[in-house]
């Protein structure tokens, strides 16, 4: 199933408490999300990977950016 996300900029904080920016994929069909470092659009495809790997309800979708429909 093809399932359309929120992809969106923010800060989050790395591993030594520092902010830097990335993106934050969240599922709209269940509102769990994924973030990774980076603004480029591998960035967003691993969080949208990320979603697929990680659904709370064990399904396997398509996780597409709702802005590239």
């Amino acid at each position: 199933m093809r399932v359309e996300c929120l992809v969106e900029e923010d800060t989050l904080e790395n591993d030594n408490g520092f902010d830097q920016e990335g993106v934050r994929a969240t599922c709209r069909r269940c509102d769990h999300y994924t973030e990774s470092f980076g603004t480029s659009d591998a960035s967003i495809r691993r969080c949208l990977v990320l979603l697929r790997e990680e659904c709370p309800m064990g399904e396997h979708n398509f996780y597409v950016d709702e802005d590239d429909v």
